[in-house]
This record gives C-alpha cells, structure tokens and sequence, in this order.
C-alpha cells in the first residue's frame, strides 16, 4: 500500500498549488494525512458518509470524497469549502490519490508475483493466469542478476537499482532475502554475455558511485519463457557461491562460465575428501609453504612454461626445476606433465571447496 508519508507528500504539493486544505482519513475515521489542524469534528461524519451511496457530500464546510480500489472504499478525501471550484480540485485531488493507490497495489502484486516465481512456489497453470492478470509478457527473453552488496538490508543499493531498471516496465527489482537485490531483466535475441556483463559492471559502476559500496553480481543463463525464471535464478545462486570459491577476484560470474568449478561445487563432501586422501595422502596443501604454493600457482598462470614461470618469478630456471622435482617427491606428481597438472589443480579447487563448505557450516 502507499505509505502515509507519500500521501502527506501528495497533499501537501496539491495544497501549493491550488492553496485549498485537504485531508484523507482512513474506514476507521482515522487521519491519514492533512494540510490543517482540528480534523476531529469531521472523523464522525466520515464515518457516516462511508456507509451512504453517495461518491461526493458536502458536509459541514467541507467537501467529501469517495477514494476507491476495486470499487470497495478506500479513504476518504477532504476539500475545506463549498464552492464548485473547491469540487473540481477536490474531485481531481481524489482521483490522483486513487491513481496513486491502484498502482502502488499493481506494484506490489508484481513484486509478490516475481518473489513467488523466484522461489518456485507458484503451479503452472497459475505462473500464466496472474501473468495475464498483471499485463507481464510469458514469453520474452529474461536474465537474473543477484547483485551481493556489503551491507545487509542495503536501502540505497536497492533503491539505486530501481532508479537505473524500474522505468523499463518489463524489468523487474525485488529482494528474497536481507543480503541480495534480484533484478530479473528482459534482454535481447541478439544480446551476447559479453552484453550481459556490461549491465553487471554498469550496476556496480553505480553503487561504488551513488552509494559507496562494493558489490559481487551473478546471473543465470538466458531464459525464453516466464516459467524458467526461477531456473536463472538457481544458477544465478550458484554462480554466486562457486564466485566466491574459485573466483574470488572477480566482481561479475556468469553461470555459463563457471567451468570446472561448477562440478566440483556439486560434489559431495565425502568423495572430495576421499579424492585428497588419494592424492596426497595424509598431506594437504594446507602444508606446503609459500613458496611451494606461489611456485604452484605461477606456474598454472603460465601454463606450465618454465621458462616463464622462472622469468616472473626471478629465479634460475634450475631452481625452479629444483622446486617442482621436491613436489613430485613429496606428492608423486609432476606438474610439467599435463595429466599430473590437471590431478593437482582440480586437488586445489577441492580443497578450497571443502574450505568453504566447512567455514559456511561453522556459522
């Protein structure tokens, strides 16, 4: 519903501009929101008013109207005076207060819609009937974004977010939980990811201007029906989560580049601890020193040129082979191959993945 204060703001620029008071006050006799005092005197006739068949009264100086949704009495709208030019203001003073209900009520039923499609709590048969009720296209190409702020319960992010989207009718912004905004937007047959990415970094390009703050964003694929949204959102999640895993550096993850992360992400926790026991034994790399693990990963980065590797690293090359012979002393594999390679750096992953499984269950 339209907030109190929203309403008090409506009356108040009607008044500046017509210089005629206004009040609203609710079925209850209630006072909304005014632009004069002593409004007790009228809250007893509001109440009979309500109940008669009359749209418009006038009644003890004042001019009453009828603010309906649905035909059912909303408010009632009070105009101080009796002349007919006090009718037509208040007359028009009503209907924008009512324009203002019905699509606040529109909103709502959208953003309630969108959060129940999201969370797949919606049959079928009903994703279409309220789609068609709501005036939302079922079959136009759509993309969901969760956008990861630092702050929880972030206002201003949110708000932001729907000042860039919410003026494209067909994109909708909400949020299913405290932590992240879902943006669930309509793209093009010709948009590309590298298109999509776009979108992401002009997102975070704004918050990091307009609110101050940082943000991680992950998108599903592109979806061609209303029904798979919730599908873009789940890959949207996990994007998220195997981001923040593998990809830590990176402020945008897609879905469709995920690789090799995203199947280690669905591994049970008991075969990846049995695949590290077979690889290194009773060993982690938890153990290896840093030089040993910043040797490793420069060594991926440069895929596995040693020559390269050595160059960035300032070091003699013999030193480096030195260096890699020690690890495959320790672990029986030889990073130079490219099937030990390959063991060891899935290894890695699934030791990060078991870290973060395990930091994430300790909360």
């Amino acid at each position: 519903m339209v907030s109190n204060q929203i309403l008090q703001n409506t009356i108040d620029g009607l008044k500046s501009i017509t210089r005629i008071d206004l009040c609203l006050i609710d079925t209850d006799g209630k006072v909304v929101a005014t632009t004069f005092p002593d409004t007790e005197e009228c809250e007893k006739a509001v109440l009979s008013f309500i109940t008669s068949p009359a749209e418009s009264q006038v009644i003890q100086g004042y001019q009453f109207f009828k603010v309906n949704d649905d035909q059912h009495t909303e408010l009632v709208l009070l105009a101080r005076g009796t002349t007919d030019d006090v009718y037509m203001i208040g007359k028009m003073a009503a209907f924008q207060v009512q324009s203002l209900i019905v699509a606040y009520k529109e909103r709502f039923d959208k953003d309630n819609f969108i959060k129940n499609l999201l969370l797949d709590n919606l049959l079928r048969v009903d994703i279409y009937t309220r789609a068609k009720k709501l005036h939302i296209d079922t079959e136009v190409k759509r993309v969901v974004y969760i956008i990861e702020t630092k702050n929880e319960k972030d206002t201003n992010a949110l708000e932001i977010v729907r000042t860039l989207f919410a003026p494209k009718t067909h994109d909708f912004i909400t949020a299913v939980d405290e932590k992240n905004i879902i943006l669930v937007k309509e793209v093009k047959s010709t948009d590309t990811l590298d298109d999509l990415d776009k979108t992401a970094y002009m997102i975070i390009d704004m918050l990091s201007t307009e609110a101050m703050s940082a943000a991680k964003i992950a998108y599903g694929t592109v979806i061609n029906d209303i029904r798979e949204v919730s599908r873009s959102y789940k890959e949207a999640q996990m994007a998220l989560d195997v981001g923040k895993i593998f990809y830590s550096d990176k402020s945008v993850v897609a879905y469709s580049r995920l690789g090799i992360g995203r199947l280690i992400y669905q591994l049970p926790i008991p075969l990846c601890q049995m695949f590290i026991r077979e690889i290194f034994g009773g060993k982690s790399p938890d153990d290896f020193d840093e030089e040993t693990l910043s040797t490793i990963n420069k060594f991926f980065e440069n895929s596995l040129n040693v020559s390269e590797t050595s160059r960035q690293l300032y070091i003699h090359r013999n030193t480096l082979v030195y260096r890699l012979d020690k690890l495959q002393k320790s672990t029986g594999l030889d990073l130079r191959k490219f099937d030990d390679a390959i063991t060891f750096k899935i290894a890695l992953m699934v030791v990060k993945y078991m870290k973060y499984v395990e930091n994430r269950d300790s909360f």
